[in-house]
Formats: C-alpha cells, structure tokens, sequence
C-alpha cells in the first residue's frame, strides 16, 4: 500500500481517451452505487458483508473480482499498464480506512505479484463525474415506447393494468423482466433483442416457440408454492442465454410476484448481493414488483445458502487466514422488511418484519 499513487481526475480522463481497454478500473462502491452509474469500463469489485468479516489481509484476487477471469488473468500477466482504484470520494492515501473496501482491495492486490502500478483517483467518482460526465455510464430503464403498444389498451382508464403499461425493464443487460402481455408482443421482443422467454407460470402460453428459446417454471402465485426448488435450474438458464451472447425476458402473468422472485434470486447468487439490496436494485427497474410472502420467505432461506456457500469457499481459500476456530458462535436476529400487498396487488406500504438468525461470523 505504501507504493499506491495518487491519480488526477484529468489524467484519467486523458487515458480513457487513449486507450480505456489497458487500464484497469475498479469500482469500490456497492453493488447498487456501481449499477446506477460508474466509469466506463470499470469493473465492480466484489465485496459483501461476508468478505468483509473474513478480511483481515486474508481476501484473494478470486474473492474480489468474482469470476470475471478474464480481467484477473490479465491482471496477473501484467497487461495492464494501470491500476485505478476510487470509490464516492476516494481519501488520499494517508486517510485510507483499515476496514474499508479500498484497503480490502489494496490488501488483495498485494498478495499477488505483478508489475502494474496502482493508484487511487483522487475525489472518486463524485469528482470524476461533475468534470466529464460523458466519460461515465449512468444506468437506464429499457422500456418499450408508446408506439410499440398502441395497438393495445394503453392507459389504466381503458383497461390496462399498471404492470402491463411500459414494457419490460431491464435488469441486466442480458436479463429482462415484464408480464404476459409483453412476452405476447413479437416486435416488443425483437426490438429488445431478446433471444429467449423464462416463462414462471403454469398457464401463460409460449406465443412463438419457433422464434425464442422458452423455458418454462409452472408454479402457481400462492403460499404453498416452492419456488426455491426451480432457483437452481432457472439460474443455470439464464446463464445459458448469457453464455450465447443472448438476452432472456422472465416473466409470469404480472411481472411482480413469481418472475420477480427469479429475478431476485439470479442477482443473488450470482452478484452475491443480500436479499434487501437485490429487491431494492429491482424495485428501482420495476416499483410494482412485490413477491408474495412465501416467495419472500424463501428468498430469505435462499440468501441464508448463498452466504453459506460464499463463506465456505472462503474458508477452503488458500488464501484464507488459518488459525483457531471458536467452538461456537452466538447468533444476532437480522430484521428484514419488504413490502407486500394484497394478492398479486403492487405498490402496498405496509411492511412485515421477518426476523432470521445469522451468525456473525463463518
């Protein structure tokens, strides 16, 4: 950390300018932060609460940049002439805070050996952004024109629900999400460059089979639903359609109980995201969503195996810090709210307290 540099907003923007693709930036805000808006190229490090708790020097290069292997092999190889680091208003690195993620990331980087050199942006991405805005990418929600679905009802007072008025969001940019109506408009589809349909209903019809690869989850919107057991299969499809190069709409007869839970459940185990910040990255796409309250529930069992599952790959690391255990770990309750309305009704502010046990440690 000693040998870090300190790097100007205008040198920055001189490199980007020149060739962006040989330095590498890497974004240490939150997830939400990074997908509303970020330097373009920059990658998101990953660092949720669980690397934290493990990151007393121990966190890999595997740890913070996911599976994005590409970027770390390059990384290694020293392709890279830099790197920048900056989160909302980078410190100098005099004031860098121990437990913050610059110096988590700062700690990773040093574990590994490579020629490139590394900087913090002075001012982060607030300063950045107020001198050359052009030079970053501020999130955009993809929804359909008015045009599109004139030749339907388009306004509430003809008929038209509220979750079919628009047109999908988009989640990802290969991850769509939307209702029946939209997976029923052709032109809708192709002017989105979807090249599948997650249908998670039991009667929605697959309208052109001969066109989109269909994948089809038959639960029904209700409590005795178990949602959970298709998360898996319909996670693995998804990347499927992302593998390709593809784009995959998921929807259900609304667009806000089941296809949201999927959605949800694919940002999670894959961005390796908490349930309350998955559900407030979607809800800022689409503000109707609202899984019922066994979806929730299970969501929650569902964030509870992610984390699990993220803490034991940590731990069997080689990177990981060996010594002593505790025998055991007392739990602290984690209070969730998320909203919820009447059956398959959008937009309630009446809010449920589901509490679950965590541990404060792995």
């Amino acid at each position: 950390m000693d040998q870090t540099g300190e790097m100007e907003c205008t040198v920055l923007k001189r490199l980007l300018k020149e060739d962006g693709s040989r330095y590498l930036l890497l974004d240490c805000r939150s997830f939400l932060a990074f997908s509303s808006s970020h330097i373009r190229s920059a990658v998101n490090v990953r660092c949720n609460t669980i690397v934290r708790r493990r990151a007393k020097g121990s966190v890999s290069l595997d740890q913070i940049l996911g599976g994005d292997e590409e970027v770390k092999s390059r990384l290694i190889s020293g392709l890279y002439r830099a790197v920048i680091l900056y989160d909302e208003r980078t410190p100098d690195t005099s004031s860098l805070s121990q437990g913050g993620t610059i110096s988590i990331v700062l700690n990773a980087l040093g574990r590994d050996t490579f020629p490139t050199e590394i900087y913090l942006l002075k001012g982060g991405y607030d300063r950045f952004y107020s001198q050359y805005p052009d030079y970053c990418l501020k999130s955009k929600t993809l929804s359909v024109t008015a045009a599109q679905i004139s030749s339907e009802p388009s306004c509430t007072s003809c008929g038209t629900p509220q979750h079919d008025q628009g047109g999908p969001v988009e989640i990802l940019p290969f991850l769509f999400l939307g209702s029946a109506f939209h997976a029923s408009k052709k032109d809708v589809l192709d002017g989105m460059g979807i090249s599948a349909v997650l249908n998670v209903s039991s009667n929605c019809p697959n309208h052109f089979e001969g066109a989109y690869q269909y994948k089809c989850i038959p639960v029904e919107d209700n409590h005795k639903e178990d949602i959970s057991s298709w998360f898996i299969e319909a996670i693995d499809f998804i990347d499927s359609v992302k593998d390709s190069n593809g784009r995959v709409l998921v929807h259900c007869q609304a667009g806000i109980s089941r296809s949201a839970t999927i959605c949800l459940a694919y940002l999670m185990k894959k961005k390796r995201v908490r349930l309350d910040e998955a559900f407030e990255f979607v809800r800022q796409r689409r503000s109707i969503i609202s899984p019922n309250f066994s979806f929730m529930g299970q969501l929650l069992q569902f964030e509870s195996q992610v984390l699990t599952t993220s803490c034991s790959v940590e731990a069997a690391s080689p990177s990981a810090t060996l010594g002593p255990k505790s025998s055991s770990s007392p739990s602290t309750p984690f209070i969730f709210s998320f909203p919820v309305g009447p059956h398959g009704q959008p937009g309630s502010l009446t809010y449920l307290q589901s509490p679950i046990t965590t541990s404060p440690s792995c």
